[in-house]
């Protein structure tokens, strides 16, 4: 009767550990809706000239992850960003972040962008702790936009300067 009994425990904790470990179980990875809504959706997808005087474009990594990150503003002449664009090589959460931050920036002038924080963009999408880097990646590609806009800008300046002088 106890080999029955242990016979019976055995084979119900092997087809146990089947269902948990077998094959045919996936892992399952959740993002918030509007992180799925952002990846399924991306808005403002592209490029825009990144010759022209108003345009700043910001190219950063991460490295660790592989996540790459190109988001370029079109500032008017009052100093407001009337576009932006993005392209993203990776995650969900880095295509979601980037796509986020070129709807926040849209706009806004370039102080007020500058004023944007990777926790801002985390608490929209609600990111997990895991997933932080990608917004910091899309705080660091706004400020490398809008640094290289101002540079264009400073060069744009010295050249009148010398056309007058």
């Amino acid at each position: 009767m106890a080999i029955v009994s242990l016979r019976n425990s055995a084979s119900s904790l092997l087809l146990f550990s089947r269902r948990l470990f077998g094959p045919e179980l996936k892992a399952q990875c959740l993002y918030h809706i509007k992180v799925v809504d952002h990846y399924e959706n991306p808005r403002n997808v592209g490029t825009l000239d990144k010759n022209s005087k108003n345009v700043g474009t910001g190219l950063v990594g991460a490295p660790a992850c592989g996540d790459v990150m190109k988001l370029q503003i079109e500032v008017d002449d009052h100093g407001m960003i009337v576009d932006a664009k993005f392209k993203t090589f990776g995650c969900g959460s880095a295509i979601a972040s980037s796509s986020l931050a070129t709807e926040w920036v849209k706009g806004k002038s370039v102080e007020e962008a500058l004023k944007i924080r990777n926790t801002d963009i985390a608490k929209e999408l609600c990111l997990p702790p895991v997933k932080l880097h990608c917004s910091m990646l899309a705080e660091d590609a706004i400020k490398a936009a809008l640094s290289d806009y101002r540079i264009k800008q400073q060069d744009k300046k010295e050249k009148r300067v010398q056309a007058t002088g």
